[in-house]
């Protein structure tokens, strides 16, 4: 099986069992004061990793609630079995499946998943970004103050200093609004397929962000820090947009 043939069959099926199972999410554990993990998260994540290592055993693996498993391949997966769990552990239905893969430390794959809607975005270095096997690109709305922003809060939010409440309110009065849905790849795809203007959000993790940054990148979208410094999936802040009003949502975020 190809490797991308086998990211979307597992996101599918894994996202099928995410819907069918809404609203039953079982046992729930705190990882921090607010950053939760059900046992849907672990089920969605056992059932994708079986594929991936039926399949491509060799392969290296970075999943949200596993450790990391480590090979001597280029090629690793990085997966969130379930990207929005707070959103589902109270039946609230915002939530997908995402999975990249990396070559050499590159990300050459992208899949995100959104079980509710049936929604599969996707991405090939090089090949353009895709929903549902249809090209998509970025929007051309070029002012911010016209501009539908999406953004997400830090886990530890009630601990750091990093709150994200600065810029909220900042984007509040320049935007014309602003969505918080709970799921920063969804928020991401949403991007690369017009939906949203820009997307701006802090402590994501490589698994949050790898697979629709390579979706907003193929869709003909800008993706940065807040500096405007290169784009890192291992970076602590991630800004993505249509690149019409990249300068502008850089200047709101150099705001104190």
């Amino acid at each position: 099986m190809e490797i991308k043939n086998l990211a979307i069959s597992a996101a599918q099926k894994a996202g099928r069992l995410l819907k069918e199972r809404l609203g039953d999410s079982g046992r729930i554990e705190f990882k921090g004061a607010v950053d939760i993990v059900t046992e849907m998260d672990r089920a969605s994540e056992d059932q994708i990793l079986t594929e991936i290592k039926k399949f491509f055993p060799e392969h290296g693996i970075l999943s949200e609630e596993s450790a990391e498993i480590k090979t001597m391949s280029p090629y690793r997966w990085l997966i969130d079995p379930l990207d929005g769990t707070t959103n589902y552990s109270h039946g609230f239905p915002v939530f997908c499946v995402s999975i990249a893969v990396e070559n050499a430390g590159e990300v050459v794959l992208g899949v995100v998943y959104n079980p509710m809607l049936d929604e599969l975005f996707t991405a090939e270095k090089g090949g353009g970004a895709y929903l549902n096997g249809k090209k998509i690109f970025v929007s051309q709305i070029k002012t911010l103050d016209k501009s539908l922003l999406a953004t997400g809060f830090p886990y530890d939010i009630r601990k750091t200093g990093e709150t994200n409440l600065d810029h909220f309110s900042n984007f509040a009065v320049a935007a014309q609004a602003i969505r918080r849905a709970g799921s920063a790849a969804l928020d991401m795809s949403y991007v690369a397929c017009g939906r949203f203007d820009g997307f701006w959000e802090m402590k994501l993790k490589p698994w949050d962000v790898s697979a629709a940054g390579l979706i907003v990148k193929e869709a003909g979208g800008v993706l940065s820090d807040f500096k405007g410094r290169a784009f890192s999936i291992h970076g602590k802040e991630t800004l993505a947009t249509n690149g019409l009003i990249h300068a502008e949502m850089l200047s709101v975020l150099a705001k104190k």
